[in-house]
């Protein structure tokens, strides 16, 4: 099933620059954090974050904040206000809330910026979309419903499902057609939900660690109705764990970027201990890495970093509400340069400097 090559080689590395955004003290939205940020440009050019404002109780909301440079680069933000709450029902559990981790896919063949978000409701975390024309008003196309796929012997809507990430354009689909295509990781232990049901893999997978996969709508659904985003199909495994820095689970990070080895995916990794795959773990390590995938079918691993391309160092990286946290999940062109954006131990968000290396 698992399409991964044993290329290793990654013309990339991430360089840091500094620390962009801290909870603001005094901010009732802030009080457990700010972390993980989406991206993109409002129609008059200017970079924006939206951040995950954590709140008390682990409540998640999705703020909007400008970002400010200094000497050109990524310094600081000044806040906008928050664009997205868990105010539907499919957000919210008799304990728990939250509109988590956002990823912002700007498709130019749709004119919408794509939100992709974790809903942490009744059922725990599950994907949902969002789209928007400015970034600060925001359509909810609702939860994803994938599409039944009878050789995998499972309904991917059973499970837990995070890290989801569209492609900016639209890339072949297993049939050969146009198709927009979004990379998700599923969680098959049920066990947390329903104790005593234990782990529940698809056909043909024996690795029960979460891993990249990929999913598929034809381009001419979604352009005709973007609701059709929310039905993703032709569902296949990309990448699984396989070096010891990712050696509980992998996850996609930013959009995928063009290169011109093929798409470049930076993504995380995940090593130490986990009791509660939905608590707040202190015994874990999140480390950046990358793939290129094959841009003639991105579930194609064509290279892929043996090593992190960055792991926790500094301060604010290795203490926070979980430490030794990085988790990349935007990337944004700056006046040439590719920079990313990244979670600090699930309290502050820094920035990176995206640089060729060949």
């Amino acid at each position: 099933m698992s399409t991964t090559s044993n290329a290793t080689r990654i013309p990339y590395r991430l360089v840091r620059k500094g620390l962009v955004m801290s909870p603001l003290p005094g901010e009732a939205n802030e009080t457990e954090g700010v972390l993980n940020p989406a991206s993109g440009r409002t129609p008059d050019g200017r970079l924006h974050l939206l951040p995950r404002l954590v709140s008390d109780g682990n409540v998640s909301r999705v703020g909007l904040a400008e970002v400010t440079f200094t000497d050109g680069v990524p310094s600081g933000v000044e806040r906008r206000g928050v664009v997205l709450s868990p105010d539907e029902g499919w957000e919210r559990g008799k304990n728990n809330a939250g509109v988590e981790d956002p990823r912002v896919t700007w498709i130019p063949s749709l004119g919408k910026h794509v939100m992709s978000y974790v809903a942490y409701g009744p059922l725990g975390p599950k994907p949902a979309l969002a789209v928007s024309d400015d970034l600060t008003e925001w359509t909810r196309l609702g939860p994803v419903q994938f599409a039944y796929q009878p050789d995998l012997d499972t309904d991917l809507n059973l499970f837990p499902n995070k890290d989801v990430v569209h492609f900016p354009e639209p890339v072949p689909g297993p049939d050969g057609e146009p198709a927009y295509a979004m990379l998700h990781r599923p969680m098959w232990d049920l066990g947390w939900f329903r104790p005593g049901e234990g782990v529940h893999l698809p056909a043909g997978l024996t690795d029960e660690r979460p891993g990249i996969w990929i999913s598929y709508v034809p381009v001419a659904e979604a352009q005709a109705d973007i609701r059709a985003l929310v039905r993703p199909r032709d569902h296949r495994l990309v990448a699984l764990s396989e070096h010891p820095w990712e050696e509980l689970k992998i996850g996609g990070g930013p959009a995928p970027v063009r290169v011109p080895e093929g798409w470049l995916l930076i993504h995380h990794g995940v090593s130490g201990h986990i009791e509660d795959p939905f608590a707040q773990n202190q015994q874990v390590s999140y480390a950046a890495g990358a793939m290129i995938l094959d841009p003639a079918d991105p579930a194609k691993v064509l290279a892929r970093s043996e090593e992190p391309l960055m792991a926790p160092e500094t301060e604010e990286e290795r203490s926070g509400t979980v430490p030794n946290v990085v988790f990349p999940t935007a990337v944004e062109e700056i006046d040439g340069e590719l920079y990313v954006f990244y979670g600090m131990a699930d309290a502050h968000i820094g920035v990176a400097l995206l640089e060729r290396t060949a």
